[in-house]
């Protein structure tokens, strides 16, 4: 009898280890599976982090972003206005440049210049803050002039910005500057066009994003 039963478990044990072994033997195909298809997210994240790393964080503000007409910055915009009159366009833009001049940024100088309703065109004047940096301990900003003209015809505008120069630092050495002297090509992009220099490059973003702000206001209210 205790041979029998000796027997009996000793046949068990190899049964189950010969179980046990298939049950590895069966997973040893879905671990190595698994494995090779780890290959993939690794080269996902690579490239995506490649990828980032490839992004110029000055990309729109190189060369080209700040046309010269005749030696001077002028950016300018064709708007359409569907629909729309020549006197209707006027109103809305109208109401909205003086609506500008009364900004909680905006200088004593900032104004109305013309108001053509018979030729439906507008010039205003503006003298504003363009801030750079501020928190608590810092506050860098500059004076900054620039005009907008308008000429609105029927189911569209034409916009421009122009006459642009700023008032820096004017509580220590004040710099007067202006854009042809500061923010063109040659004055702010270095030579490979990859990146803007430290000084003129602040003045050029902040001009360009402005710009790009206002423009992109006048179109939204003409939709």
């Amino acid at each position: 009898m205790k041979y029998n039963s000796y027997f009996c478990t000793k046949i068990n044990r190899k049964q189950n280890m010969k179980q046990l072994f298939l049950t590895l033997l069966m997973l040893v195909p879905m671990n190595l599976w698994a494995q090779d298809n780890t290959w993939e997210r690794p080269e996902v994240d690579e490239q995506a982090e490649a990828a980032k790393a490839k992004v110029n964080p000055d990309a729109k503000y190189l060369r080209g972003a700040v046309p010269e007409v005749d030696g001077r910055v002028v950016f300018t915009k064709h708007i359409e206005a569907p629909g729309k009159s020549a006197a209707q366009i006027y109103d809305i833009l109208h109401q909205y440049l003086e609506k500008m001049t009364k900004e909680k940024n905006q200088l004593e100088n900032s104004r109305l210049v013309t108001e053509d309703t018979q030729k439906h065109e507008l010039v205003a004047s503006y003298e504003e803050w363009l801030v750079f940096r501020a928190s608590a301990l810092v506050l860098d900003r500059t004076r900054f002039y620039f005009v907008i003209q308008a000429e609105c015809k029927d189911g569209s505008v034409d916009v421009t910005m122009s006459h642009i120069r700023y008032l820096y630092e004017e509580q220590r050495k004040a710099q007067r500057l202006s854009a042809e002297e500061w923010i063109t090509d040659e004055e702010a992009v270095n030579k490979k066009n990859t990146r803007l220099y430290p000084g003129s490059g602040k003045f050029r973003r902040k001009t360009i994003d402005r710009k790009d702000f206002l423009f992109n206001k006048f179109e939204s209210l003409l939709k």
